[in-house]
């Protein structure tokens, strides 16, 4: 018996805007609301398909509030049963998240991000969504970045995903001293 050819995964695609994308969300977040109601405090559509007019990885970005991240463990078995696979490693680099993705081998169609709600986490990324939707400016600049990123990382998707943190740091930043928001 052969085994399975490993997984080869296409390289970064910055997709032009998808009007879709919030229809998307909004199916995707109900499904998510249904099957975790009694653990999940707030959903939030986050990432660059939640910025309008924002080219990005057709990938959708969906946030999780819950009370405690322990929470999160509560959630395993219900996510997985509409499709969502838990990603433990990831906690050594990102301890105040917890992660899920869905979609095909080889590709994610949906990204799950949990934080505590209202914590650090969950207000960064929120932050930083707010700011790029406030400030078409930034938004366009940093699609050019990640544009310039595909190219230069093709595969390589955990290099592209490390390369933008500099770009998110200053925007988040930014935002912070912005009294608009």
């Amino acid at each position: 018996m052969n085994p399975e050819p490993p997984t080869v995964k296409a390289a970064v695609q910055i997709f032009d805007y998808d009007t879709d994308w919030p229809r998307m969300y909004v199916g995707e977040a109900a499904r998510i609301r249904r099957a975790i109601a009694s653990v999940g405090l707030a959903i939030e559509h986050v990432g660059s398909t939640a910025v309008p007019g924002l080219a990005a990885k057709p990938v959708i970005d969906i946030m999780v509030g819950v009370r405690h991240l322990d929470d999160a463990k509560l959630c395993v078995g219900p996510l997985a049963e509409i499709g969502y696979e838990y990603v433990p490693e990831y906690e050594d680099d990102i301890p105040d998240g917890r992660y899920f993705h869905k979609g095909p081998p080889g590709g994610c169609t949906h990204h799950l991000h949990m934080a505590e709600f209202r914590g650090d986490f969950w207000k960064r990324h929120l932050l930083f969504r707010d700011f790029l939707r406030s400030h078409p400016e930034r938004a366009r600049e940093y699609e050019r970045f990640k544009r310039e990123l595909a190219v230069t990382f093709g595969r390589d998707h955990l290099g592209y995903t490390e390369a933008k943190t500099a770009f998110i740091r200053a925007v988040e930043a930014e935002a912070i001293g912005d009294r608009s928001l």
